[in-house]
């Protein structure tokens, strides 16, 4: 006898924008390979990257000091200038696809031998850490990988993505990227935890490597749509073309002092929980990327539909006065205590993935549609070197100037100074250069808060009480 069961049609969480937007069926399957290599590739950053707890613990195992932290986070955004030359040969070549599955996927491959760097390369100890600078040395070949991809998959998802829907589709893409970063950033802590020191970081490496390979993978699956015809471009007319678009020049200005202010102080806040206060590896995971991770879930939704109905720069102005008083929160620190770092990534998670959406979707907005890549790639170039690279040496030179001295050495120590310095350099910039930014709106600032007021719920829930109450 046989029985036939009624079909259950599972709700896509994309699904209606994507009938919204009218997409083909072709489309919708190049959106979801997109989502698919953005979640293997935010899963395996749980482990590859120059500030995770993977890499900081694995780092601080060979003797690195406040410095490496510096240069290798660094590294990686030195790279940044190959995103111009980059840019020019994907206008001009159109080779998308190409790109991304050679020089990315090739790149990608190199995580696979960061955790062997201790067993293939000798403990020389020292300045000249045969093994550190080993580290810095595939940290930026990975980087240089990882700036062809760059100029290749943003343009790219601009290209198949409806402006309508991009926001809102970034916004659920992230909540699914951080809720799967929950469970695996879990199992990514216990095994830092309880593997054996010998063999800890090459199987912990070795499932970052496979995760963002798949990530490359992915776009083997994805269309290449482009709106734009190829266009032949110099160096120097590529840097006319985007300091001559005051809209992007005002915006890329005040990024990259953002980036200066952030990263001042916030590249050494974990190597201060680990090493100063410190946490174990199931702590950094617990209070650091999954409780980050559980705010984006919440927030990101909902700067999505904010940004779609109030615009950019509203948006960003809310989240960023937040961020400019979060590092205050180290003002407290003590020795084992894991409050400041839970407050970190809870409340500034909340924020932080606001203004960073802001920022993705201006990049898109501000940049012409025949010339995306080459503005997306000076926007990384120079938010990367005079932002997140400036920014992070400033502070570790500070640390170790400090630290020579004797500066600083009482319970306001000199990581806390740094700290404080980043929330005031973060004030001095929502101050001086968020204003200046072109509102893509006729909302404010204002109108955003008003998502938090829940003034009219609690009345409405008071209501309620008291109309059962009379019915009773």
């Amino acid at each position: 006898m046989r029985f036939r069961g009624r079909k259950i049609n599972l709700p896509h969480p994309l699904g209606e924008l994507y009938t919204e937007a009218g997409l083909s069926k072709s489309l919708r399957r190049s959106m979801n390979a997109i989502l698919m290599g953005n979640l293997c590739g935010s899963l395996g950053s749980i482990i590859c990257g120059s500030g995770t707890t993977a890499m900081v613990g694995l780092s601080t195992s060979l003797g690195a000091n406040d410095m490496f932290f510096g240069i290798i986070t660094s590294i990686t955004q030195v790279a940044a200038l190959l995103q111009i030359p980059f840019s020019m040969i994907v206008n001009r070549t159109h080779k998308r696809k190409q790109y991304i599955l050679t020089y990315g996927l090739g790149s990608r491959l190199l995580w696979l031998l960061f955790g062997l760097v201790p067993l293939i390369i000798p403990d020389t100890g020292g300045v000249m850490n045969l093994r550190l600078w080993s580290l810095i040395f595939l940290m930026g070949l990975v980087s240089i990988g990882n700036a062809m991809v760059n100029v290749c998959w943003f343009p790219w998802f601009s290209d198949i993505s409806p402006i309508g829907i991009r926001s809102r589709w970034l916004s659920v893409r992230d909540a699914i990227m951080q809720s799967c970063s929950v469970v695996f950033g879990l199992v990514v802590a216990f095994l830092l935890d309880t593997l054996p020191e010998s063999s800890r970081y090459i199987i912990i490496f070795l499932m970052g490597g496979a995760l963002v390979v798949m990530d490359m993978v992915c776009f083997a699956f994805c269309e290449e749509k482009f709106t734009a015809a190829p266009q032949k471009q110099t160096f120097f007319g590529i840097f006319k073309d985007v300091f001559g678009n005051a809209r992007f020049r005002r915006f890329l200005i005040a990024w990259t002092a953002w980036c200066f202010a952030v990263n001042f102080g916030s590249v050494y806040m974990g190597p201060y929980n680990m090493n100063e206060i410190g946490l174990t590896y199931m702590q950094m995971m617990l209070f650091g990327t999954i409780a980050a991770a559980l705010s984006t879930i919440l927030m990101e939704p909902r700067w999505g539909k904010a940004i779609h109905r109030f615009g950019c720069k509203p948006v960003m102005r809310v989240c960023m006065i937040v961020e400019c008083i979060m590092p205050l929160v180290y003002v407290t620190s003590v020795k084992g205590s894991f409050v400041p770092m839970l407050l970190m990534n809870l409340i500034g998670a909340m924020f932080w993935c606001g203004a960073n959406l802001s920022a993705s979707n201006m990049q898109l907005n501000y940049s012409p549609n025949e010339t995306r890549s080459s503005y997306i790639a000076v926007f990384a170039c120079v938010t990367a070197l005079v932002g997140t690279t400036l920014g992070s040496l400033t502070g570790g030179a500070l640390l170790d100037h400090w630290s020579e001295r004797q500066m600083f050495t009482g319970f306001i120590d000199r990581y806390k100074v740094l700290f404080m310095i980043s929330s005031c350099l973060r004030l001095m910039v929502w101050l001086f250069l968020i204003p200046r930014l072109d509102n893509d709106s006729e909302y404010s600032a204002k109108d955003v808060l008003k998502m938090f007021d829940f003034r009219d719920k609690l009345d409405a829930i008071k209501y309620n009480i008291r109309h059962r109450r009379k019915k009773k």
